[in-house]
């Protein structure tokens, strides 16, 4: 950490502390005039496994059962923010039984007695609008069988949280943390008696960072999926709390909704999760649908073609998302993938070929390594991603691929996809050069790979390179990662490799080089679970050792799911969202 960004800190958290117990000196509200409906979803796993004493935040485990959530060693700041922003009672409330909702309030007042007189951790404007939102979604839960004295502590803590709200929002980090902080003090202004006074100014001010952060194509700057799905819901939730209170939204707010739908429409996969890149999952079960349904906004048709920087090719049952533009820089390098080019394939409701994920669950050391190109399907070369990070230490991606070249067309046949990146032409000489056709179908998926040294001065770099490594060559892999319910087998003498899938369906996998052929243990990084999950991946591995190296492939679906026990085709359902 920079010197100025020490001290940048330190008066962020004075300012804190301050404004804290300032806001305790505003008229506390004391009920409810009107209650949004609970709208955050859950992890019904995640939950028993807090009510059992496992802890898992921020990718560290704590195993203390018995304890109260507030008694646990905490192990890294993330850890302690997690606790603070109280997205776990989503996870409680997901269980909602007995031993559910004595855990929800025990840790809830817990949280009152310690730290609501504005001391502790939580006391910043990206966790408060956080916690806020939490507190007033689960009231019902946290309320139920609590006296008098309790909920008017309960009221005296969200009151005094608001009042910091409408002082701090704007310290708040821009993007998804301003956007829930202002989320959460229109949510407090309409709930509680006594601050509506908050609530026309957070209407302007979210209408504003909508106006600012989300652009014209309906992206966000970190190109993250699920992030943008978050910013969407809050948006989603904001105006429908205001509209039930019969106020509207301002044009800014709505515009906003109308770009991001479709965008998330073209980022959905055809089993409803969303491409999982940059950071982000999946998305919960059914939330995505749902915010599409609660945001009113039709759909303009199939999606299709290129939204925030990623390529949709759809046809049949399967879809394919492939990330087409640069990874993002600035205040977002530190979360950006390495990921040019890479892609992920659904038939139906199954995902097939993926992306390792985001580490970030499990810890540093998985959350770099999913950021590593070898994590996606894509091609990489030995001990070198596509962009790199940055050697002072920092986890910063730096050297960042440039694609160029990219196009999508559709054809009565299928859609074509071709683009190339630079991200190896100052180390090795190389462009990478990618294209994919899907047939209309969606049954049969052509590849084509290229390293290339096209300018003079690739061609003597790379000339340097095959004389440093006595023309052996520069070694490379082209990683399919696949989705742990593939049963991946070697086929036809070692020449092609059988994916079967638990739906019935089987798919070929072919190629068309002098590539070594083979099957590798690999990982699939996701949300909720207490570990990585083990899979397997394809890897098509040789030597570019010319100017020109191109590699063929082929993935073909050879026998379809039974129509008896076909799966339910959720691009059906996407039509209705």
């Amino acid at each position: 950490m920079t010197q100025g960004k020490g001290q940048s800190l330190v008066l962020a958290q004075a300012a804190n502390r301050l404004h804290a117990r300032l806001s305790g000196l505003a008229r506390s509200s004391t009920g409810f005039q009107s209650q949004p409906e609970p709208r955050t979803i859950g992890l019904f796993a995640r939950g028993r496994q807090m009510i059992a004493g496992n802890f898992l935040f921020a990718g560290s485990l704590v195993e203390a059962p018995g304890l109260s959530l507030w008694d646990i060693a905490v192990p890294d700041h993330a850890f302690e923010a997690e606790l603070q922003g109280f997205g776990w009672l989503d996870d409680l409330a997901a269980v909602g039984d007995s031993a559910a909702r004595m855990r929800a309030q025990d840790w809830t007042w817990g949280w009152i007695d310690r730290f609501s007189t504005g001391r502790g951790p939580g006391w910043t404007p990206n966790l408060t609008g956080r916690r806020v939102i939490r507190w007033i979604n689960h009231a019902v839960l946290l309320l139920n069988g609590r006296d008098r004295t309790q909920a008017d502590a309960y009221f005296r803590s969200l009151s005094r949280q608001t009042e910091f709200l409408s002082r701090r929002w704007k310290a708040a980090d821009p993007g998804l943390p301003r956007i829930e902080a202002l989320t959460g003090l229109i949510y407090a202004g309409l709930s509680l008696t006594g601050m509506e006074r908050h609530v026309q100014r957070a209407r302007v001010a979210l209408a504003e960072e909508c106006a600012r952060d989300i652009a014209e194509d309906g992206s966000i700057p970190s190109r993250n999926p699920e992030e943008l799905l978050e910013i969407f819901t809050l948006l989603s939730w904001a105006t429908l709390a205001l509209s039930e209170t019969g106020r509207r939204p301002e044009p800014a707010q709505t515009a906003a909704i109308e770009r991001i739908a479709p965008t998330l429409r073209a980022l959905r996969h055809a089993d409803g999760g969303l491409a999982r890149f940059h950071g982000g999952g999946r998305g919960l079960e059914g939330r995505l649908d749902q915010a599409l349904a609660s945001s009113g906004v039709k759909p303009a048709g199939a999606p299709t073609g290129m939204a925030m920087g990623f390529a949709r090719m759809s046809g049949g049952r399967t879809s394919v998302i492939i990330d087409a533009a640069a990874p993002p820089d600035d205040r977002y390098a530190a979360t950006a993938h390495a990921s040019t080019l890479a892609f992920e394939l659904t038939s139906g409701r199954r995902p097939l070929i993926v992306s390792c994920g985001s580490g970030l669950p499990f810890g540093p050391d998985w959350r770099r390594a999913g950021r590593a190109t070898v994590s996606h399907s894509t091609l990489s070369l030995d001990g070198y991603s596509s962009s790199r990070f940055d050697p002072s230490g920092q986890e910063r991606l730096i050297d960042r691929a440039e694609v160029f070249d990219g196009q999508i067309v559709s054809r009565p046949s299928g859609t074509s996809f071709g683009a190339a990146h630079d991200g190896w032409s100052r180390t090795h000489g190389l462009t990478h050069v990618r294209r994919i056709d899907l047939s209309h179908d969606g049954r049969r998926m052509v590849g084509e790979e290229l390293l290339v040294a096209e300018s003079p001065a690739e061609q003597k770099r790379f000339e340097q390179v095959m004389t440093h490594t006595k023309l052996a060559g520069v070694r490379f892999q082209i990683r399919f990662h696949l989705h742990p319910d593939v049963d991946a087998a070697l086929d036809l003498g070692g020449t092609a490799i059988s994916l079967a899938l638990k739906s019935g369906e089987l798919w070929i996998f072919r190629h068309t080089s002098g590539a070594e052929l083979r099957i590798e243990p690999s990982v699939y990084l996701e949300k909720g679970r207490l570990k990585p999950r083990a899979t397997r991946q394809i890897v098509l591995a040789g030597h570019a050792q010319d100017r020109e190296t191109r590699i063929g492939w082929t993935l073909a679906k050879a026998q379809d799911t039974p129509l008896a026990i076909r799966d339910l085709d959720r691009e059906d359902l996407a039509s209705m969202s």
